[in-house]
């Protein structure tokens, strides 16, 4: 099987190059980012872009999955229009492309509380997303909307930390179970693990429980 992968460079990105890698089932892994992995395999070939110019590498968007974990903060992206173009527009024109080009899954990480319909940014974004990629001509679309991430030591962001210790202690009283932190590492395997079950409908979305349990 031939893997591509948005969003590598990211927190669970990372974790999902480190799964395909030392999966026997991939053959190929492409990865399209802005900056290297600095990782030396001969299953992984990177294609450093412009996400700007992304329909001049619509030839090399070839293979038998895409992998969608591209995303910012508002902070880091310096406004909302800018975020916007990085979680909505850069991973809707990735995915259109891929779905023109013949492939057949589609694996994107969206936001627990996704709904278009949301009247705050974050949420309705993604949901906007989910809508639009739901109408591409994919075979199967699985679309993750995990709990918190707990991301790597040097990735982990304050507010995300003191987030997660406040529901760490409020499932430790029996308070929301359905929202308990989720390691990037296990939202990456669980990634792949859906290409490899037998799935009741072409769209797919999980939400925390349903990912603990895949």
């Amino acid at each position: 099987m031939k893997a591509i992968v948005i969003g590598s460079t990211g927190a669970t990105g990372l974790e999902l190059i480190k799964e395909l890698l030392k999966d026997e089932n991939f053959t190929e892994i492409k990865t399209f980012s802005r900056n290297s992995l600095e990782i030396k395999h001969q299953k992984l070939t990177e294609y450093l872009i412009d996400f700007n110019q992304i329909h001049n590498h619509k030839d090399e968007i070839t293979g038998d999955v895409l992998f969608s974990a591209l995303g910012t903060t508002k902070k880091d992206a310096g406004s909302k229009e800018a975020q916007y173009k990085i979680d909505y527009t850069y991973q809707y024109e990735f995915a259109k492309l891929a779905s023109n080009n013949g492939i057949g899954n589609y694996i994107l990480v969206s936001s627990v509380g996704a709904n278009e319909k949301s009247a705050l940014f974050y949420p309705k974004m993604k949901g906007a997303l989910e809508q639009a990629v739901k109408k591409l001509d994919f075979k199967n679309i699985h679309i993750f909307q995990p709990p918190m991430l707990i991301r790597q030591a040097n990735k982990i962001r304050k507010v995300e930390k003191n987030g997660i210790a406040i529901i760490n202690k409020l499932n430790a009283v029996g308070l929301f179970k359905s929202q308990k932190p989720m390691l990037v590492s296990l939202l990456a395997n669980k990634m792949i693990k859906v290409l490899k079950s037998d799935s009741t409908s072409n769209v797919n979305t999980y939400l925390p429980h349903n990912i603990f349990n895949l």
